[in-house]
């Protein structure tokens, strides 16, 4: 079971079985404290960790140099309400000696198509897109850009 229980003036903590807490506030002009995310923050964050997630795992099994690895995340969100996210963007920075760039793309795409359940959700209202940067070297999401709609040819086969 999951909780979540505000503590004032616009702070909440929640609890995940076993886990906790995971403090979500809203910044002052709100009422809040800022001293967590806003929930459509901790959102993004759950998206870049299920994937990030995923990438570990699949180099791991691939058994790649992996060193390091940093998701930053950026998005736009609907002017009306609710606010609901409508373009999404992760930069998978990723770092280690000998790390292929064919190895990498391969795990941010089974990651992206199959395994990350916080991204299959998000496609269905928003488009997703990613890039990468391997050792500090950006590649281009090009055709593995996320943007057509989930269950789509396009988003199956990684068009744009």
């Amino acid at each position: 079971m999951y909780r979540v229980e505000w503590t004032a003036p616009m702070r909440f903590e929640g609890f995940a079985e076993g886990v906790g807490p995971i403090v979500m506030d809203s910044a002052s002009q709100y009422g809040g404290s800022g001293a967590g995310p806003t929930p459509m923050e901790a959102v993004l964050l759950a998206l870049a960790g299920c994937t990030g997630m995923d990438v570990v795992s699949i180099l791991r099994k691939q058994r790649a140099s992996l060193e390091g690895l940093t998701i930053e995340v950026s998005a736009e969100r609907a002017t009306e309400h609710p606010k609901v996210f409508t373009k999404i963007h992760l930069r998978y920075q990723v770092r280690g000696a000998g790390l292929r760039e064919d190895d990498v793309r391969k795990a941010i795409t089974l990651s992206q198509d199959k395994y990350c359940s916080v991204s299959a959700m998000l496609r269905q209202v928003a488009a997703i897109t990613w890039d990468v940067a391997i050792n500090a070297g950006v590649q281009s999401g090009g055709p593995h850009a996320r943007t057509a709609p989930a269950g789509s040819t396009a988003a199956r086969r990684g068009a744009a």
